[in-house]
């Protein structure tokens, strides 16, 4: 059973590694670049974009937004504060911890991403709207991340329930119950840790 879970996992690297080709290649289609990481779109497209831009102004805008958004608007903002605090609190933790553990940190950058704004067929409103959840949503990823990392240094546990949505490192974590050398096992868990691996197996 363990071999099969062992090939099913190779089997989703695989399938990961193509999906990212694939997107690549999506990429060139669209025909941007990023520079000094701004992204960058060909004439041809900007222009294509700015004439699929709508081109009412803001208050005609505001007039076609559901009430239900206008209404949600100040929770969806108020959460701006405690993700803020999060971010703070899981940046400070992984600064002090990590080296103390040797564990390599996790990159910001790579989680938390805000290019919409440069989407030209967006206007004010909405390219802050997408600002806001490619923070929320990146650093809530780079948090779980962090915790992840923590949770494979301490505990590589798998749970005895099925639990829905585990991030990327739990599937190869020993199973609830696994005892044998569960000591030797943790210190190869906690090694790998050092070079910003997945973890490889049992």
């Amino acid at each position: 059973m363990k071999d099969k879970i062992r090939q099913l996992l190779k089997q989703i690297s695989a399938l990961e590694a193509e999906l990212n080709t694939a997107l690549d290649e999506q990429e060139k289609l669209v025909r941007y670049s990023i520079e000094g990481g701004r992204v960058v779109f060909e004439n041809a497209v900007r222009e294509a974009h700015l004439k699929l831009k709508p081109r009412m102004n803001f208050l005609i805008w505001f007039l076609t937004v559901r009430p239900q958004n206008f209404l949600t608007m100040p929770v969806i903002y108020g959460m701006l504060v405690p993700l803020a605090v999060l971010d703070l609190c899981v940046s400070i933790y992984q600064l002090t911890c990590f080296p103390i553990y040797g564990i390599t940190r996790v990159k910001r950058g790579n989680y938390i991403l805000m290019d919409r704004q440069y989407l030209a067929y967006l206007n004010t409103i909405e390219k802050l709207d997408c600002m806001y959840c490619g923070y929320a949503v990146g650093m809530l990823g780079y948090a779980s991340e962090i915790i992840a990392r923590t949770e494979q240094y301490f505990c590589p546990i798998k749970h005895a329930r099925k639990m829905l949505s585990a991030h990327a490192r739990y599937a190869h974590f020993l199973d609830y119950g696994e005892a044998d050398d569960f000591h030797v096992k943790l210190e190869k868990f906690r090694s790998e840790l050092a070079g910003d691996k997945k973890v490889s197996g049992k």
